[in-house]
């Protein structure tokens, strides 16, 4: 049996046994004091032990820490290795900045774990350092008999609150690595859009308006996309807020309504009477010398305002001032049209759309859908209202529908016209859309024929011209009478 598996109090109780059995046995005075001395050797080897096993103790705690702290050494390698192939990766800036954001949390964890085992290596060799100052304390205590030894002071932490402080701490160093992160790939990417804005690079792509239950497509609406590489184009739902954000919304619109515009060119080519939307942003709206900036706009494209129509938001509408109101007038006078987009509220004043220039109503089909359920309320029915807008001149358009069923609903509720990825999702425009007709080129004037070359002899009759061929003399007309006097003779 190994000695080192005994508890250390087995010195104690084995010299303290000894010492009663040799007190007992040994008579005389010479046996107390065989007995005491006994029992100090068992209490002394007890010591002994005791301070071998927490000197182990520590030597395997500390050994622990150091193979924590090379892990985390390594571990903090492979982290930076694997932060430099993420550099190295052809990746977009856009999809690279989340990677960037979860390698930036793993180092700052492996640091707050570093700092941790730093700080419990540290206790620790303050608790020796305590240890080996109480033997030399010992001497100059008076002299008194042996009594049980005390033990030797403990360090106490609370486990619990240490563990909830680091939790707290690591929690808010992990929240603001985080939130440091998000900012700096925001800022990247609003930098990207921004230059990319400034560059021009919007890209146009059209999705058709079709006419129910024929289907046939009635008109396009214009939807923005921003390009920022060869593979990388982002939809109008991951650029407008940072558009909007920068104040770069009215930048954006006269790009869209210049290709919108001409687009309108290109359909003028064709037969039929396909239109064009296109949307503002709410800046645009609220700035009359935005939307005076557009009207110049569309004057250089006066021939084919005809079949553009601008959406409005219906929140937008309803807040216009008296200036947007006039310009809006102006426009609608031009002949441009206007549609009632994001429409939230059914509660529509048909003769007063008309008289602002709005001749189409654009109304998500889950909201008709909820309307025709009775979730919605509304002073208008579902089925009438198609009918009461149609009277008005003003055609209903259900946006948004997504499949088959939802076609049919919106069929079933007379709607009109029907827009969504049911019929066709965006599509691309061609570049020759977008370029310049050539000017015409003048008719080419007919050259006379070169004359053909003679020969003059001396004192060589020249030959006799040949005389033009007599045009062919259109036959007379006689009446019916003298052709049958003829006929008769």
């Amino acid at each position: 049996m190994r000695l080192k598996a005994l508890h250390p109090l087995a010195g104690a109780m084995t010299g303290v046994s000894l010492g009663a059995v040799v007190a007992l046995l040994v008579p005389g005075a010479l046996g107390p004091a065989l007995g005491l001395l006994a029992a100090g050797a068992g209490l002394a080897a007890s010591l002994r032990a005791l301070e071998r096993r927490n000197a182990e103790h520590r030597e395997l705690l500390l050994a622990g820490l150091g193979e924590v702290k090379v892990r985390l050494a390594t571990g903090a390698i492979r982290i930076d290795a694997l932060s430099q192939r993420v550099e190295l990766m052809p990746m977009r800036d856009v999809d690279a900045a989340p990677a960037r954001a979860a390698i930036n949390e793993l180092t700052a964890e492996v640091g707050l774990l570093g700092d941790l085992i730093h700080q419990v290596a540290t206790t620790l060799a303050d608790h020796d350092e305590k240890l080996l100052r109480l033997p030399q304390a010992a001497p100059q205590m008076p002299a008194s008999p042996p009594a049980a030894p005390a033990h030797a002071p403990e360090v106490r932490l609370d486990p619990e609150a240490a563990r909830r402080e680091h939790a707290e701490k690591l929690a808010t160093e992990r929240a603001a690595a985080a939130r440091a992160a998000r900012e700096e790939a925001q800022a990247e990417r609003a930098a990207l859009i921004g230059a990319a804005l400034s560059d021009g690079k919007v890209e146009v792509q059209l999705q058709p308006i079709v006419s129910l239950p024929q289907r046939r497509t009635r008109g396009y609406e214009a939807l923005p996309g921003l390009r920022l590489d060869e593979n990388t184009l982002l939809l109008p739902h991951e650029f407008l807020e940072i558009v909007d954000e920068r104040g770069l919304g009215q930048t954006l619109d006269a790009l869209v309504l210049t290709r919108a515009l001409a687009i309108a060119r290109h359909l003028a080519a064709k037969d039929g009477d396909v239109f064009i939307t296109c949307n503002f942003s709410a800046a645009t709206w609220a700035s009359s010398r935005a939307l005076a900036a557009l009207t110049r706009i569309l004057e250089r494209y006066r021939d084919h305002i005809g079949r553009l129509v601008i959406e409005m938001p219906q929140a937008v509408f309803r807040s216009l001032d008296p200036t947007s109101l006039g310009l809006l007038g102006a426009m609608s006078a031009n002949g441009v049209r206007f549609a009632l987009d994001q429409v939230v509220d059914l509660r529509l004043d048909p003769r007063s759309l008309f008289d602002r220039g709005i001749r189409f109503v654009k109304v998500r089909a889950a909201l008709l859908g909820a309307h025709a359920e009775g979730r919605v309320a509304s002073d208008i029915a579902a089925g009438d209202l198609a009918a009461l807008l149609g009277r008005a001149s003003i055609a209903l358009v259900a946006e948004g529908i997504e499949d088959n069923p939802m076609a049919a609903d919106m069929i079933e509720l007379g709607v009109g016209m029907g827009q969504g990825n049911a019929f066709s999702p965006p599509r691309p425009v061609k570049p020759e859309v977008f370029a310049e007709p050539a000017p015409a080129a003048p008719p080419a004037r007919a050259e006379p024929p070169a004359a053909r070359p003679t020969a003059e002899v001396l004192d060589y009759p020249q030959p006799a011209a040949v005389p033009a061929a007599e045009a062919p003399q259109k036959p007379e007309r006689l009446p019916f009478r003298a052709v049958l006097r003829r006929a008769s003779a």
